[in-house]
């Protein structure tokens, strides 16, 4: 059994809130894991093809700004945000939780992380969760993919 295969999972959004409440440096990665991402330690621009410094992933750590609301509901926009990933990119896309170090930004923006441990996979339950409740937020919440049509 592979290390990956071997990973727990994360299926209750309460579950990952908790470890996001208690510890800093966690990312989520949306890939086909971190036994194929691990092995080339690096993600690349789809622009110009360029080597990046680091894995890109999206940062669970809650921001001040967000000012004392819900981690469950923080730790789910950040689920929510990026679930269309499996829809687009390649089959057997899946999100996974690591911890690691940021070693600059990516061409969106987003970080790029190095000394990656993984920690857990984030299951098709906890994503469900997530997405219930962020479309019963009051106002206009939406995934970072506003047109569902890709």
């Amino acid at each position: 059994m592979s290390d990956a295969e071997s990973m727990p999972v994360f299926d209750s959004l309460d579950d990952l809130a908790e470890l996001v409440a208690s510890r800093r440096g966690l990312y989520v990665r949306w890939s086909h894991g971190p036994e194929c991402d691990l092995e080339l330690a690096s993600s690349r621009d789809g622009l110009t093809g360029l080597s990046l410094p680091g894995l890109s992933a999206n940062a669970l750590d809650v921001e001040i700004w967000w000012d004392g609301r819900s981690v469950r509901t923080w730790v789910a926009r950040r689920l929510y945000d990026y679930s269309h990933l499996p829809r687009v990119r390649a089959p057997g896309t899946r999100p996974w939780v690591l911890h690691g170090t940021e070693a600059g930004r990516g061409p969106d923006n987003e970080p790029l992380v190095k000394e990656v441990e993984p920690l857990a996979w984030i299951g098709a339950c906890a994503i469900g969760e997530a997405c219930e409740v962020i479309t019963h937020q009051p106002g206009p919440w939406g995934p970072m993919l506003r047109n569902d049509s890709a």
